[in-house]
This record gives C-alpha cells, structure tokens and sequence, in this order.
C-alpha cells in the first residue's frame, strides 16, 4: 500500500518512517530540495530521527524522498503535515496548507484517503480544505474520503512519539474515520475517535492553550518570588508534591517552537469570528511575548545598563536539546537588547547559524550571560565569573 506524507519536517519524518517500518510504500514529499536532497543522502536532519534509521528506510525502498507531488496519483492514502504559522500581524497563515492541499487536488484519484494533520481552527477541513480539493480535482466529495488527525509531536520526548501517543481521529462520514482509524492502528498503538472534525479540530487548540495559559502562569509567579526573594523552584516542588489537583509547569523566557505559541491564536481567533471572547488565552499570549521585556530590565539592573555592555544569549532554539529556532522567544530578547544599545553575542553549538550570524564560543569575555535555552551539552564553567542571568528561574 502506497502513501504519500507532504511535509518532512518534525512531524511528517518520523511519520513517514513509522509507517515505513510498518511495510507502507511512502513517499515523502517536500518543497524544500535541500532537504530532499539531504534525506537522500541518509542525513535526519532532526534530533529524533537516527541517520542509521533513516538508511535502513531507504534501502528498503519503502521510503522515496521527493519534491515530485506526482506520486499522489500513486497513494491510497495522503497525509498533509505542512506547517500553519503566524504571518507577522500574529493572524493564522494558511499558505502553505492551501498550497499543499491545491496540489493534492490536481493529484487526487478516486477512493484515495485524505487525512490533514495540520493545526489549523475549527471548521477549516470542512469549509476551506475541501472545497479546495473538490475544485481542483473535479471530483465529487462521495468520490474520496477525508480526514483530520491533529499531530501529537514533542521533539526530544525520551517517554511519548508518535508510536505510543494516543491519536485522536475524525472523518467526514464515518466511512472516512473508520479508514483513517484503521490506517492509524496500524503502527500506533491507540486512538481516539471523535464525533466530528471541528471535535479533533478544537481538542488540538486545546491541548496547546491549556499549556500556554499555564506556562504564562508560572511565568508571572517567578516574577514575584524573585520580587520577594523565595525560590520558584522550591514553590513548585512543594505545590507538587500535591497528588491530585496539580501539574507542575516550569519558567522560562517564554513559549517557542511551532505550537504552543502559535495554537491559542488560532483559537482565539476562531472565536472572535463567533463573537466569544477569549479574555484569559489572550492574556497569557500578551503575557508571553512580554516575558522578554522582563528579562531585559533584569539583564540592565544586574550589570547597570545595557549601552555598549558584551551580552552573551546561551541557546537560542526553542526548547532544549533540539535545533529548532521557530517562534524562539531568543530572538526577542537579542532584538530588545540591541535596542538597548548591547553588543549581543549567542551561543548554541546546535543552531550554528541563523538569522544572518554564527555562534560564538562560551568565555569569560563578556559583561553579562543570559541562559535561555540550557541544552544538556552545556559547559557553563567556560565563562568563569561572568554574572549568569537565568531565565527558567529553576533548576528544572
């Protein structure tokens, strides 16, 4: 059985070589050529990817790396994992989903499975995806089945992949999700069907502003113990120890990465439209985006002022111990801190390059250290007696 995942990223890699492994043909497809390129070349590009894993896909021939969308034709099933970012008025960006669905259209055959596992708002599979599929394939909706499979991907997670992460499935008809669930079953262990595809829709918004609202929460109760001088860190140990009722989120310099920043604006936005406010997701967005502010002010207090001072931002992707620099709250604080007249400098043997510059070696040749992504390879001893402003605020 052939199928085709379009997007080979964080998400659509290890989907495809889950499903490879499982004795599915897969082609995976991708606009970037560099990357295809790469992936022929039996190089992961991803922490959770393994070169060694990746080769022994490719010379099984059950996995094709391509930027050819011709082997649509070719599938019975068709999963879309293309990203669905903010454009920079922070509003839901659906180009590249529209794009990657207009050419599964072109492509599509009758009886082939569409399954869509991009975050995207409530009713949009419904109302934007398929007619868009209808148009440019000329078929009719009995002729194909659709799905949407929200995607459930925490890059690094040593406990929860996609094999063993509950999948939440929904359909059209129940002919679509009786498909998808047994397409699914396959190679992961559980899933959960809902009702309808706004359900899997908003369950996915869901999960992702519940911990945007609670990362902003314990962001702003770091702010005040460090005001008062306890430690956050023994607070939510303690809060922790708490056998129900409790679920321990840890501070930092704020939300990155393609999710959880990015998810509660589609929610938000997706109820402004209905009319219903979301005051408290809102919030904790604000929240957020301010919590880089915060670190500045503190960066200038420690060393008093910032103008022409040497500051070192040790880790700039979004999480640690990933290479992943997507909606990095990194990038905020360097920006405001060379509006404060810094000399700004970073470190992060994991990024290497971005946004025009390179990493620089950890020394004590610096006023003032920021460590805002601590990846487990860290040796903070090479900058010696530099003051060290830690933004997690705890040693989680």
């Amino acid at each position: 059985m052939k199928i085709s995942v379009l997007g080979q990223g964080y998400v659509g890699l290890p989907l495809s070589l889950l499903a490879a492994s499982a004795g599915y043909y897969v082609f995976g497809i991708d606009s970037n050529r560099q990357k295809i390129k790469a992936l022929k070349e039996g190089k992961g590009l991803i922490e959770d990817i393994d070169d060694k894993e990746l080769s022994e896909a490719l010379k099984s021939g059950h996995f094709l790396p391509t930027s050819d969308s011709i082997h649509i034709q070719d599938s019975n099933t068709v999963i879309v994992c293309v990203p669905t970012p903010l454009n920079k008025e922070r509003k839901p960006d659906l180009s590249y989903l529209v794009n990657a669905t207009s050419e599964i259209g072109r492509n599509l055959k009758p009886g082939t499975l569409v399954i869509f596992e991009s975050t995207i708002e409530p009713g949009t599979t419904r109302n934007v995806l398929l007619p868009i599929l209808i148009k440019e394939s000329g078929l009719k909706v009995s002729d194909f089945d659709l799905a949407f499979s929200p995607e459930r991907v925490d890059p690094t997670n040593k406990n929860w992949n996609i094999e063993n992460t509950p999948k939440i499935v929904s359909g059209l008809t129940e002919k679509s999700v009786n498909r998808a669930k047994k397409f699914y079953d396959s190679f992961i262990k559980s899933t959960h069907i809902c009702s309808s595809l706004e359900v899997a829709e908003t369950a996915k918004l869901l999960e992702n502003s519940f911990r945007l609202v609670n990362i902003s929460l314990i962001n702003e109760i770091s702010i005040y113990c460090h005001k008062i001088g306890i430690s956050v860190s023994e607070v939510i140990d303690a809060a922790a120890s708490k056998p129900y009722g409790f679920m321990p989120f840890y501070p930092s310099l704020g939300a990155g990465g393609h999710c959880i920043p990015v998810d509660p604006v589609y929610l938000s936005n997706a109820a402004s439209r209905e009319g219903i406010s979301t005051s408290l997701i809102d919030l904790a967005v604000e929240i957020n985006l301010k919590m880089s502010d915060y670190f500045v002010a503190r960066a200038a207090e420690m060393i008093g002022g910032l103008k022409k001072k040497r500051i070192l931002v040790i880790g700039v992707a979004y999480k640690p111990n990933i290479s992943d620099v997507r909606d990095t709250p990194a990038e905020s604080l360097i920006s405001k801190l060379v509006n404060a007249g810094a000399k700004v400098f970073w470190h992060d043997n994991l990024v290497r390059e971005w946004n025009g510059g390179k990493s620089v070696p950890l020394t004590s040749d610096f006023d003032l250290a920021i460590l805002c992504t601590p990846h487990d390879y860290l040796n903070l001893k090479k900058i010696a007696n530099v003051p060290l402003l830690n933004t997690r605020g705890s040693t989680k």
